[in-house]
């Protein structure tokens, strides 16, 4: 599944959690155990106790599931039939499965050659989403038929088996049944042993309106008229492999299609809402290259006759790998080639390269349990970069994947509210909240350093292993550990664990000595926090896969090693005095560097002159930062850094500089010198902004297009003056229908003329999105709405997003970015949560985008009774599924107020000096 909603870029980071991940930082080393102390009065130092609970008695069951679904698209009901061929595995009287939201009208047992007994009983443990069937007689071991006929609601929670609204092109609305299975909601469509080991193969059958489109993970084998009803048809799908129960799917309602056939012979199609079959062609021309990528990759073929992707409108995830039926958002897979940004199709090909991933690793091999998620979805975060990579080299996309997944992994995993990749998990409640960071961009960024450990050979031979041994079948992280260990011959699981089974990753120190022609290295490693040095007694220790790089070749490391104790000293042979040394080739390794201030001034210079390759500017700049929001170094040294980039031409590096320069902002808006910090961007961000311009230049590509946007919107919204102006008259050009703005500029037009406009400017949008036929120009504008200033109109765009106007998978998004807009926007959006609170709650408890709410609403506070009042809010309205969310939030918000009472005096008196006496450029 992926749950990120945008391109690894600022506008992927937008809406995977809102606005750049804001600050969480902070705290001085002499402050870190009377924090620690604060923290623990605020109830914020531990995880609230683990609900009990028992997966399914191991006593029956399943063999093959033959189910039959009748939904009422007029009624929102669905009747159903189930025949599930089963094993009873030990004599019992009484059958458990999981059901939750089902009504049961009769059940019954046949033994094979026997007759049948009727259950006397359906005991609902609705807490714990199971149903017992009871029976008057034992049920003999052996194999049977267990037939039960139910009814059940098609809800619009965007979970199970649940509609999704949608206009017809004559403007008339209807609803279409999806369904959404992850992680544990098959059992909202029909009682079933819901657990991610216990496969079956399945029978489908659908009865629909003769009139709609019926899908399911199988192609169609039969489909015939419904004897009750001229209208009806019945569509039988072709009987599945083994599967779990979370990747099963269908789909009724009204799409067109394009098709092709993949090389390996597979029929590949993208349905699409009706009348925009030509926005499904660049998903499908990903998909056909992706299949026999991945063929090739694993050596292990597709194993279905067909994958459909569909686009569904109401849908709460970023897209869902149901095996042959993958789901998305609209804005996941429709592409128009006129109106859709580059940052959309780049977007696209990731997601589509995601979830195909899926296809083998996840739902050929599952996972044994929820503990194991994350091998599931690190791995498809990873492979998808591999993929995209392949198809579009042109996007320099594992330069992007450093900014998007890495740093973000390493702002989450520096908290003491962090938790392992390797989450232990009970209870299903609990595995909503391990759809996080930690267990996709960790995850993949581990993934991404252990492959290249091992090397993409020997990766490969072993993944091979791994997905011949366990196919159909379910597997645990170790398995995998194992099959690598096998093809390597390197201790795989020794170092792996170090990263999955404890959370946090290491902070490495390094300082040089010149000794004659060589370089002696020092390395000591301690674990890296977000509140300043480590200082508990017992310090984890990883094992480091560290890669050493000098000027003399860059882009090779001159040296690895394994670091697994706490110092290593290292020397680097025919290294000469004036010649800079740099750990972490690439930044793949997932630690963060200290150098000593000697051998950092030598590397400032391979900034401003272009000789460090991208990847490690990046890196090299994050790292800094990050030390900065921690109190290892002070924030006025990496403002210094900051202006060595005057020469960058680097999208990805200018990304991530823009997104640590908005955390900076967003902390600085509860100072009186918030204009001050928006005189450096600009400062930052002119010179390139000027070289850019506003038109393409022949021969740019991707990339050009990625920067352009991104530079102009950090100029007009700091209210660049020229930038502002053009803005301007170009908004007004396109609104007028003289000149249509490109899709590429549209987000930073749109974002600059609302942050400095009025009320007009709002009722233009808003007029806009009505209109706008496309998903993602309504997302484009909705992401942008909270730029306004005024109160009134903030108050306005606030109840804008609980309107009809706005799918309720989006209302997140238009929240969070009045929370991310202004100090101002950001109180009116926890006062709008906290007055809404039952309506919020209500429409996504026990889903992610619940989180996602809480932590684009307040984590952006920095005062620290507000972490106190959040704590206090959700302790009396309380959301299950977000408690860790909730405890990360407030920990970030008394990290940001720390970081503020720390620096902010000195920033203010870099800022004043700088305007003084401006730096030469």
């Amino acid at each position: 599944m992926w749950l990120a909603a945008a391109a690894p870029s600022l506008a992927r980071r937008l809406l995977f959690l809102g606005p750049p991940p804001p600050p969480l930082l902070l705290l001085l080393l002499s402050r870190s155990s009377r924090r620690r102390r604060r923290l623990h009065s605020l109830g914020l130092a531990a995880m609230p106790e683990k609900r009990p609970f028992e997966r399914l008695p191991a006593d029956v069951s399943p063999i093959n599931y033959s189910l039959c679904l009748k939904p009422d698209l007029l009624d929102f009901t669905f009747e159903g039939k189930l025949e599930a061929a089963a094993q009873v595995r030990q004599a019992t009287n009484q059958i458990v499965m999981n059901c939750a939201d089902i009504d049961i009208i009769t059940a019954s047992y046949a033994p094979e050659g026997d007759e049948e007994i009727h259950a006397t009983g359906f005991n609902y443990q609705n807490e714990d989403e199971k149903v017992t069937l009871s029976f008057p007689s034992t049920l003999q071991t052996g194999t049977g038929t267990l037939k039960i006929d139910f009814v059940g609601e098609l809800n619009d929670k965007m979970k199970g088996f649940y509609r999704s609204k949608y206009t017809t092109p004559s403007g008339e609305v209807r609803y279409a049944a999806v369904t959404q299975f992850e992680a544990t909601d098959a059992r909202r469509a029909f009682p079933c042993w819901d657990e991610p080991a216990i496969k079956a193969t399945f029978d489908i059958s659908l009865v629909v309106p003769k009139d709609r489109v019926a899908l399911s993970n199988m192609n169609v084998i039969d489909r015939k008229p419904y004897p009750d009803d001229e209208n009806l048809v019945e569509v039988k799908f072709a009987r599945t492999p083994v599967m779990s129960t979370y990747l099963v799917a269908f789909v009724v309602g009204e799409y067109d299609f394009v098709e092709t056939r993949s090389k390996d012979g597979v029929c590949v199609r993208v349905y699409t809402p009706v009348g925009k079959a030509e926005q499904g062609k660049f998903a499908l021309e990903v998909a056909a290259k992706t299949l026999p990528f991945y063929k090739d990759y694993f050596n292990v073929p597709y194993p279905l006759p067909k994958i459909d992707l569909i686009a569904i409108a109401d849908f709460a995830a970023g897209a869902m790998e149901n095996w042959g039926l993958v789901t998305y958002r609209e804005t996941a897979l429709l592409i128009d080639p006129k109106n859709s940004c580059s940052s959309s199709r780049q977007w696209v090909a990731l997601v589509v390269g995601h979830e195909l991933a899926h296809q083998w690793f996840g739902n050929l091999v599952t996972m044994e349990w929820w503990t194991h998620l994350w091998l599931n979805e690190g791995f498809a975060s990873w492979i998808e970069y591999l993929c995209v990579d392949h198809c579009f080299p042109e996007y320099d996309i594992w330069t992007q994947f450093v900014s998007a997944d890495y740093t973000r992994a390493q702002e989450l995993d520096a908290l003491d509210n962090s938790h392992p990749i390797e989450v232990s998990v009970g209870h299903p409640s609990e595995v909503d909240e391990i759809f996080d960071a930690i267990s996709y961009s960790k995850g993949a960024s581990v993934i991404r350093m252990l492959h290249d450990y091992i090397g993409d050979k020997d990766f490969k031979k072993g993944m091979n292993m791994y997905l011949t041994k366990f196919q159909q079948k379910n597997a645990a992280t170790e398995d995998l550990w194992e099959s690598l260990e096998n093809a390597s011959g390197k201790p795989i699981a020794a170092v792996m664990n170090t990263w999955t089974k404890q959370m946090g990753f290491p902070l490495i120190y390094v300082e040089a000595e010149q000794v004659e022609d060589d370089r002696l290295l020092k390395l000591s490693q301690k674990k890296f926090c977000a509140s300043g040095p480590y200082v508990g007694e017992d310090c984890p220790q990883w094992m480091v896969p560290i890669t050493i790089s000098t000027n003399e070749d860059p882009n090779q490391a001159k040296l690895k090693i394994l670091m697994d104790k706490p110092e290593m000293n290292v020397v680097l042979k025919n290294v000469k005095s004036d010649q800079w040394v740099k750990l972490n080739l690439g930044t793949v390794g997932f630690y963060r560097t200290q150098y000593s201030s000697a051998m950092l001034e030598s590397l400032l210079p391979g900034i401003r002159d272009l000789s460090l390759p991208p990847v490690d500017r990046l890196g090299l700049q994050n790292d800094l930062f990050s030390l900065a929001r921690a109190g290892i170094i002070s924030t006025v040294e990496v403002l210094k850094v900051m202006e060595a980039f005057v020469n960058e031409p680097n999208y990805t590096v200018w990304s991530d500089l823009s997104c640590n320069l908005g955390i900076l902002s967003t902390l600085l808006s509860h100072t009186d010198f918030y204009e001050e910090i928006q005189e450096f961007v600009k400062d930052v961000f002119s010179p390139i902004g000027e070289r850019l311009g506003w038109d393409p230049k022949p021969g740019e590509g991707h990339l050009d297009a990625l920067l352009r946007g991104l530079v102009l919107g950090k100029l007009g919204k700091a209210g660049h003056k020229a930038t502002l102006e053009e803005a301007r008259r170009r908004f007004k050009d396109h609104v007028e229908g003289k000149q249509i703005l490109s899709a590429d500029l549209r987000s930073p037009v749109y974002l600059t003329v609302l942050k400095h406009g009025d009320g007009t400017t709002l009722d233009i949008m808003l007029k806009l999105h009505k209109q706008a036929d496309m998903q993602e120009e309504k997302n484009r504008i909705e992401r942008v709405l909270g730029a306004t200033l005024l109160p009134e109109l903030i108050q306005k765009v606030l109840t804008f997003a609980l309107s009809e106007e706005v799918r309720p998978q989006d209302t997140v998004s238009v929240i969070g970015g009045v929370a991310g807009g202004s100090k101002h926007g950001r109180k009116a959006a926890w006062k709008f949560i906290k007055d809404n609170w039952e309506e919020l709650y209500n429409r996504y408890q026990g889903g992610f985008l619940i989180s996602r709410l809480i932590k684009l609403s307040v984590e952006g506070f920095a005062i620290d009774k507000m972490a106190g009042e959040v704590k206090a809010f959700f302790e009396s309205h309380p959301a299950p599924s977000a408690e860790r969310t909730i405890q990360q939030c407030c920990e970030n918000i008394l990290l940001n107020a720390a970081w503020l009472k720390r620096d902010a005096e000195s920033i203010h008196q870099y800022l004043l000096q700088r305007k003084a006496s401006p730096p030469a450029v």
